[in-house]
């Protein structure tokens, strides 16, 4: 094993981290090469700096005019110089503020410094590096988003178990708490729960988060070591008044200290900025130093210098420079009530009308909404809608259809549902 990975290593020796680890999670480590010394470079190198692959006169990166004319305001470094592996040191900060000031009850937990990564999905690929292998288990709700069996099984060779996720029109906290029991007979649990999920469009409601993480800190008081990862994705769109209010990581991040909180969250849902390929990574436990903090990010930052090297720097100014903005935050609550109008639209719909082959999932938030497919297959329902009424919609599996109805004019809502109450019945 490499010394650098020997030395991170002893830092987590004896943490819930330690004990979770996956084969390449003990591995990996961040190399003392040309990113490291051109850190080094950066603050000492005061006559000349020839550590970085880049072009430089006059002190500054080189930037084409044809490229700069389209985004005059940022200057050559916010535009085209390489990211820190972490993401912008300042950038980082104040999406931890921000977090905080979503979660209140955050405030004076110890939590890292999240970690830059490029978009939400290689979030969710990096801790798998991190904690999944072939010896060990991942846990979510079915239906879940199709992307968690591709990482967990196709890509970290590990095995992918789920709950079903409902039950009486609710979060199936009985079928939850018997899952994580057996998962816990193997001396441990890693769970990943999404909320607003993904395909349902569910947010637990308090009672419901509460009995959650009780159950979690059972089998972690039971001797388990537990990994909670919340996927926050779709964080904050929340449209009825009896949705817990924060990410679950506030409070399972020091819940107990045999549980490791992982956050997974964003502004490409959040913000509106899809394509800007730009998530967090944040760690919570209750016992973690500052020193063993900083040696899990740096074996993150291993994982992301050995796939992409660094995130794209714009996205990372845009954001920098929009979370300062004054009228972000206007802008966005302007948007999210267009999303709450359709989901109001839908709603309403799905509350007045029955069918003998869909049954709509529970949902109140987020960009989507499900049916379950009673009878008929779901893929059969998709092309059908597709081919004969030009709808485009996605059979997650056989007996489920997702429907964003983030992505439909509210003017075009009742047509389209119309249709696929009609193209069910008609199968």
């Amino acid at each position: 094993m490499n010394p650098l990975a020997t030395e991170l290593n002893n830092v987590l020796a004896g943490t819930i981290a330690d004990s979770l680890f996956s084969d390449l999670g003990k591995r990996i480590y961040f190399p003392n090469g040309i990113i490291a010394q051109s850190g080094e470079a950066k603050k000492l190198g005061k006559t000349a700096n020839g550590t970085i692959g880049m072009t430089v006169i006059d002190g500054h990166p080189v930037m084409l005019d044809s490229i700069h004319k389209y985004i005059p305001d940022l200057s050559e470094g916010e535009l085209v110089a390489y990211a820190p592996t972490a993401g912008n040191p300042d950038l980082r900060n104040l999406w931890k503020e921000k977090i905080i000031e979503k979660n209140p009850t955050l405030k004076g937990k110890s939590i890292s410094v999240p970690v830059l990564v490029p978009g939400l999905t290689a979030g969710i690929s990096y801790l798998a590096d991190l904690f999944l292998d072939n010896t060990n288990t991942l846990l979510a709700a079915d239906p879940s988003w199709d992307n968690y069996a591709l990482v967990t099984e196709a890509r970290r060779n590990s095995t992918f178990h789920q709950f079903v996720m409902f039950k009486d029109g609710g979060f199936n906290l009985e079928g939850f708490e018997k899952a994580v029991k057996e998962e816990a007979k193997s001396g441990s649990v890693r769970v990943l729960l999404n909320f607003p999920q993904n395909p349902s469009g569910y947010s637990p409601t308090t009672a419901e988060a509460e009995k959650i993480c009780a159950i979690l800190k059972e089998v972690a008081e039971g001797g388990a070591k537990v990994l909670a990862i919340s996927d926050d994705a779709y964080f904050g769109l929340n449209y009825e008044d009896s949705i817990f209010p924060e990410s679950l990581f506030s409070r399972t991040c020091d819940l107990h200290p045999n549980i490791l909180a992982a956050k997974i969250d964003g502004p490409t849902k959040e913000d509106f900025v899809w394509g800007f390929r730009c998530g967090f990574i944040t760690f919570g436990n209750a016992q973690m130093s500052e020193q063993q903090y900083q040696a899990l990010v740096t074996k993150l930052m291993g994982v992301i210098r050995s796939s992409v090297s660094c995130s794209s720097t714009p996205p990372q100014s845009l954001m920098l420079r929009a979370m300062k903005d004054a009228e972000m935050d206007k802008q966005k609550a302007e948007l999210r009530k267009v999303l709450e109008e359709r989901y109001r639209i839908v709603r309403n719909f799905v509350d007045t009308h029955k069918s003998n082959v869909l049954e709509a999932m529970p949902f109140n938030s987020g960009y989507f909404m499900s049916f379950e497919v009673k009878g008929k297959d779901a893929e059969l329902l998709r092309q059908k809608l597709l081919k004969e009424d030009g709808i485009g919609t996605v059979a997650i599996d056989s007996k489920t259809l997702r429907v964003a109805f983030s992505s439909i004019e509210k003017e075009k809502l009742t047509l389209v549902y119309e249709a696929i109450y009609k193209a069910a019945e008609a199968l």
